[in-house]
């Protein structure tokens, strides 16, 4: 046989069978190729679907220990090293010319401040209304920019966590604002180098902790940090209520607008609480129904009745049945009219939507607090006079809160079984590992109890001998945390116990995971990578993602999504991407193009951590 080939080679003769023999043996290559590359787990662990919409799960191999290889190993992983300015030359990258500019300023806007989506002024000027806070909703620019964010001046490595729940460095965040417009209110203030942040606020005459405990002392049910874990905060100044959960193993998602309160989603997350960007407004906020244990509202200024009561209705929407709303405002404990016009106008609506009155009371300062709790079923919408907001049509309503207008109807409560409603929510942290109720809702049964449970095995596993083991990451520098295409939320759980948070972010145009991850006592929200994320520049320390990229890139540019990476990952931080060879090979250069310093394993793993640099003049390639 060898001597056949010798002379069909040597002798030129047959090119047809010739051309087919290296055709073949080609195939057969690249077949080996991706088996290693794309198979690294057994294909009985994969939801029965396409291989994309199973892209969400981790891949570690069949027969080693570890999808990432040790840097110091014989078996292909190489230390981080800076580099060079045309790319390395250990095959991983391909040429690529990017010229960056510094993103630039404007009178509505501070550069180093820029949120696409937010500061798109020209689209906001066109509104025909800003009587529902159009304004302060997303309005994507087209294209997406492709400027890098400039740093501010005296820009410093952050204070690291627990410090920096009380204390940030004033130059990273260098607005005075709210020092001057809430400095009789203790939000926060300046003292020599720092922003200090006393624990204070509006409602919060005694301080956070003293306004926590009356809540638990008023409401013992709530027993935050067990029948409790997931909390909304609406309109919440600087966080810190949700700052001061955390010691209660409370897991807070907070929220408020980029309006005249300047900068204060930008000092939560600088403080490393738990935080982003939106406004009840026209559409709905993007998360799942039912999911929250608790929202809370301490003089939040949302005109709950407005519109026929939509914005209400949209908390009723994301709470869970049995879950509770605490308001915290004027109306609930002054006498003048227009407060009691307001209360009084609150009353008739949450009737209205069958909200049960659990508990109203004033605390020793004169704060008045009343605390509303969501039924656990139908039965009060069907028994109503006056079918008022109506009962929403299922067929009509879009599952993934995505740009979809806010509700005028209620949604019907999930019938449960008589052991789920007594065990209403799994306690934590038994929650974090419980299977979820909305598997087993699933179209086809698609996410089934055992492909669960083989995702928290696998990520406990990757995490434990892998992340914190094999990899160069420094870890005691890293608070907060997003993992870009989440999945079932398996590695945030599997970083639980970590002085750390995850924002898990479940993409629109993937399998829609995100009641499960609520389920388990986490937090997440809805995005579409090919836009602009709602926050403020600097204000992760770790990006993280499974095959993400390869569906992302039949609808947008990649480069637009690793421009927004960067743009939101604070200098020092650190990448950690897993993906096909093909899509690592397009990444790397571009990473390197922004001078970030790179590490490949296993051609499909990569490791980045960003820089300090920027373009000097404007302009760099």
């Amino acid at each position: 046989m060898a001597t056949s080939i010798r002379t069909l080679l040597s002798e030129r003769r047959h090119p047809f069978l010739l051309a087919l023999f290296l055709l073949s043996l080609l195939i057969l290559l690249l077949l080996f190729s991706d088996a290693s590359s794309y198979l690294p787990f057994p294909r009985d662990v994969l939801p029965p679907s396409s291989s994309s919409s199973a892209r969400f799960l981790p891949s570690p191999p069949i027969s080693l220990p570890s999808p990432y290889p040790n840097p110091s190993s014989d078996s292909g992983g190489e230390p981080l090293q800076e580099a060079a300015a045309d790319g390395d030359d250990d095959g991983g990258s391909e040429g690529v010319e990017v010229r960056w500019e510094i993103c630039r300023g404007g009178k509505t806007f501070q550069a180093v401040d820029y949120i696409p989506c937010l500061d798109n002024w020209k689209a906001i000027k066109k509104l025909m209304s800003r009587r529902h806070m159009e304004h302060r909703e997303r309005h994507c620019p087209k294209p997406s920019p492709r400027c890098v964010v400039p740093l501010p001046r005296g820009y410093k490595v952050p204070v690291p966590w627990p410090k920096s729940r009380d204390m940030i460095w004033y130059d990273n965040v260098p607005h005075t604002k709210l020092i001057e417009y809430k400095k009789d209110q203790n939000w926060v203030r300046k003292s020599a180098d720092y922003l200090v942040f006393p624990g204070g606020g509006t409602q919060f005459k005694e301080g956070v902790s003293s306004y926590i405990e009356f809540i638990e002392q008023i409401l013992p049910i709530v027993s935050l940090g067990r029948r409790t874990r997931v909390i909304l905060d609406v309109g919440c100044g600087v966080a810190s209520f949700g700052g001061y959960l955390l010691d209660k193993d409370v897991i807070t998602m907070s929220f408020a607008p980029k309006d005249e309160h300047e900068a204060q989603i930008q000092f939560a997350l600088e403080r490393g609480i738990p935080a982003f960007l939106s406004v009840i407004g026209t559409q709905r906020l993007a998360f799942p129904d039912n999911v929250f244990d608790l929202i809370h509202c301490a003089r939040c200024r949302v005109h709950w009745d407005a519109d026929g009561g939509k914005p209400l209705m949209e908390l009723n929407r994301i709470l869970r049945p049995g879950g509770f709303f605490v308001w915290s405002a004027t109306p609930v404990y002054r006498d003048n009219r227009r407060d009691q016009t307001v209360w009084n106008a609150m009353v008739a609506l949450t009737n209205s939507i069958c909200w049960k009155t659990v508990v109203k009371s004033t605390d020793a300062s004169g704060i008045g607090v009343v605390i509303y709790q969501k039924p656990v079923t139908n039965t009060c919408y069907e028994e109503r006079k006056e079918n008022n907001p109506p009962l929403c049509i299922e067929k009509n309503r879009s599952s993934i809160s995505w740009y979809v207008p806010l509700d005028s109807c209620l949604p019907r409560i999930p019938v449960l079984s008589s052991d789920q409603q007594d065990h209403w929510p799994t306690l934590w942290p038994d929650r974090l590992n419980s299977k979820s109720s909305s598997l087993s809702e699933e179209q086809n049964n698609k996410y089934a109890e055992e492909k669960f449970i083989v995702d928290m095995k696998l990520w406990e596993k990757l995490v434990t001998e892998v992340c914190f083991h094999d990899l160069a990451i420094n870890w005691s520098n890293i608070r907060n945390v997003m993992d870009m295409n989440a999945g079932f939320g398996g590695f945030a759980a599997a970083l639980v116990n970590q002085p750390l948070w995850v924002m898990n972010v479940v993409p629109i145009d993937g399998p829609d995971t995100l009641h499960s991850i609520f389920d388990r006592g986490l937090i997440g929200i809805y995005h579409d990578w090919c836009e602009s994320f709602d926050t403020y520049p600097r204000t992760y320390d770790m990006l993280h993602s499974t095959f993400l990229f390869e569906n992302l890139t039949e609808r947008c540019d990649i480069l637009d999504v690793v421009v927004e990476m960067d743009r939101i990952l604070r200098p020092g931080g650190w990448v950690l991407i897993q993906d096909t060879t093909e899509m690592i090979k397009k990444m790397r250069p571009i990473l390197h193009s922004l001078h970030w310093v790179t590490s490949l394993y296993k051609q499909h793993i990569l490791v980045g951590k960003k820089g300090f640099w920027h373009p000097d003049s404007g302009v760099s390639t």
